[in-house]
């Protein structure tokens, strides 16, 4: 289910020009896993089954070396993942690592990307409530 027009159109009133690649990426996430929800908040617009397991957030500062316009695309694995694409990886919890990755344009919506993003998927069914 796509985000409605109009709270995809709020959500990216700092940078209208944005919301054509989040279609671009939100299809392609829907694509391969057509049972998410999504859920737009403040700061993120979180890509759902039981529990998020991706958000895409609009920059906030600029940043030497990285594009002029982009998303961030993130992603929580239950391991650290090395590799050029991702740009900052935390573990927030012992085994729960959260990961960033710019796209800046269509292209980089990739096998490689969407396999990281359904491991994300999988990874999110075996949260537990109680920690």
């Amino acid at each position: 289910m796509m985000l409605a027009l109009e709270t995809a159109i709020v959500f990216f009133q700092r940078d209208p020009s944005l919301l054509p690649l989040y279609r671009q990426v939100e299809a392609a996430i829907l694509k391969r896993l057509p049972e998410t929800t999504l859920r737009a908040g403040k700061s993120q617009i979180a890509f759902r089954n039981r529990y998020n397991y991706a958000f895409v957030s609009l920059p906030t500062w600029r940043v030497k070396g990285r594009p002029g316009r982009y998303l961030i695309l993130t992603f929580g694995l239950g391991h650290h993942l090395e590799h050029p694409r991702i740009v900052e990886a935390v573990e927030p919890y012992p085994g729960r690592w959260t990961h960033h990755v710019l796209v800046a344009d269509p292209a980089e919506l990739d096998e490689e990307l969407l396999s990281w993003v359904e491991e994300a998927y999988r990874f999110s069914q075996t949260k537990s409530r109680a920690r």
